[in-house]
């Protein structure tokens, strides 16, 4: 059976949706007469991802915090694949850009740092496949503004684009484990001390020594430390950094 290919000639509704400000908005929709604005539903749609995590987003319980009929939601947006997108550039437009200063490393690590601060904001944009990411105005900018941050520095077009996907992919791990430690300790009356300390007798017995030396000895130097949050965060992004200098370093040298 051949693929429908109605509508392949046709812009994307979600890209003319994302740069309404710019192109206008779309027009022939069906339904009632509109009562809320666009961003009025990205605003009830975030605040709902934020509260509820991203499965809890529907076109029905956005419309009913906006106290609106579930059928009219879809005169502003065709769908929740759509809503999503709309969500995530959205919310990539909230922070201010700084003006990038100081040294590559500097600048590397302000990238991350943002990112991380946006993953903190909106958890849920963690489980959104950005395989293809809404090019929308500030999504567009973002990553405009995260190229000047880097350019100049000795990497080539074809490698600020890697070095900006693996530092940013980066930042998810960590943000990951470190959201879903908040989330643990929410839902549990048990601290992970209180978990080690009630199975330290029954761990003794099964993590033998002899099997396992070198994950009892780190465990226990680990456990020892105290960590901040977001240590996992800064010791990662550390050393991602100092590899990604020393690339730039021989990249200098051979073409000296």
């Amino acid at each position: 059976m051949a693929a429908d290919t109605t509508g392949l000639d046709e812009p994307d509704l979600t890209l003319r949706l994302l740069w309404r400000e710019r192109l206008g908005r779309p027009v022939g929709s069906r339904g009632p007469k509109q009562s809320s604005s666009i961003d009025e539903v990205l605003d009830a749609a975030i605040r709902l991802a934020d509260d509820e995590g991203i499965e809890a987003l529907s076109m029905r319980r956005v419309a009913d915090r906006l106290g609106l009929k579930p059928m009219s939601v879809y005169t502003y947006v065709p769908g929740r694949a759509e809503l999503i997108d709309l969500m995530v550039d959205h919310v990539a437009g909230e922070a201010p850009l700084p003006r990038p200063r100081g040294s590559l490393r500097d600048r590397l690590a302000l990238i991350a740092r943002l990112q991380w601060d946006e993953y903190l904001r909106h958890p849920w944009l963690l489980e959104i496949d950005t395989s293809r990411p809404p090019l929308g105005p500030h999504i567009s900018d973002h990553w405009e503004w995260c190229l000047r941050t880097l350019d100049g520095f000795g990497l080539d077009d074809v490698d600020l684009d890697r070095v900006l996907t693996m530092l940013l992919g980066f930042v998810a791990g960590p943000a990951r484990s470190h959201l879903d430690a908040e989330r643990l300790q929410r839902s549990s009356a048990e601290t992970d001390d209180d978990w080690w300390a009630r199975n330290a007798p029954l761990l003794d017995r099964i993590m033998d020594p002899e099997r396992y030396p070198v994950s009892g000895r780190v465990g226990q130097a680990a456990g020892a430390v105290v960590s901040a949050p977001n240590d996992a965060f800064e010791f990662g992004l550390a050393r991602l950094i100092d590899g990604i200098e020393a690339y730039v370093r021989s990249g200098l040298r051979e073409s000296a």
